[in-house]
C-alpha cells in the first residue's frame, strides 16, 4: 500500500535547477526582445528590418508610411532574427514540458552546476515549474502566431511579457507560473484533489 501511494506522489527536484534553467532563458529573452525590436516586428515604414521609410509631403514634411510587418511576405517574417530565436526558445518550453528531465537546462544543471553547489536542503513538486514552461511556452508561441499573420510588436512584446516572468525566477525566485498553477490547484482546475482535512 505505501508502494502506491510512492508512486502516486511525485518526485521532489531541486528548486534551484529551475532557477539556473530561468537565468539561462532570461539572456536569450533579453537577446530576443532587442532582435525583435530592431526587427521587422517593430520596423516602421514600406522597409523592411527595421528601416525607416517616409512619403515627402512637402519640401521639409514627411509622413510615416506604417508598420512594416503586415506587408512583408511570410518568408520575410519567418527569417526575422528575433522570430527565429524566439522559436528557438519556444521549443526550448516545448522541451521542458514535454519531458523536463532532458531538457538542456536541466542536464546542464544537473551534470554541472549541482555537483558543485552539494545537494539541496529541501525539494520542491516538479509540477509548477512544468506548468510554469507551459505558460512560457503559450505567451512566446502566441507571440510568433501573431507574428506570422502580420500583428505589429507581436514579438517584442511576447519576449518581454516572458523575460519579466523569467527574470523574476531566476533573480527572485518568484516563480509566476509556479503561482498561476498553485491558484488554479485551489481552484480545483489542475493537480491531484487535495485531501480533506480532519
Amino acid at each position: 500500500m505505501s508502494n502506491r501511494a510512492d508512486a502516486s506522489t511525485p518526485r521532489g527536484i531541486d528548486p534551484r535547477g529551475p532557477r539556473f534553467a530561468a537565468g539561462i532563458t532570461s539572456v536569450l529573452l533579453l537577446i530576443a526582445l532587442f532582435l525583435s525590436l530592431t526587427g521587422l516586428s517593430a520596423a516602421y515604414g514600406t522597409a523592411h528590418f527595421g528601416w525607416f521609410a517616409y512619403q515627402p509631403l512637402a519640401a521639409e514634411s514627411f509622413i510615416p508610411l506604417g508598420w512594416a510587418v503586415p506587408s512583408a511576405t511570410l518568408a520575410e517574417r519567418i527569417v526575422d532574427a528575433g522570430f527565429l530565436l524566439l522559436l528557438a526558445i519556444a521549443l526550448l518550453f516545448l522541451w521542458g514540458v514535454l519531458s523536463p528531465r532532458t531538457a538542456p537546462w536541466g542536464v546542464l544543471y544537473r551534470t554541472s552546476v549541482a555537483p558543485r553547489v552539494g545537494p539541496p536542503t529541501e525539494l520542491e513538486d516538479p509540477r509548477p515549474p512544468r506548468f510554469a514552461q507551459g505558460v512560457g511556452l503559450f505567451v512566446v508561441g502566441l507571440g510568433l502566431v501573431l507574428h506570422l499573420v502580420g500583428v505589429p510588436m507581436a514579438l517584442p512584446i511576447a519576449a518581454a511579457l516572458a523575460f519579466v516572468a523569467s527574470f523574476l525566477n531566476a533573480v527572485f525566485g518568484v516563480c509566476l507560473g509556479c503561482m498561476m498553477y498553485l491558484l488554479l490547484q485551489r481552484l480545483g482546475i489542475v493537480g491531484r484533489a487535495r485531501p480533506a482535512s480532519a
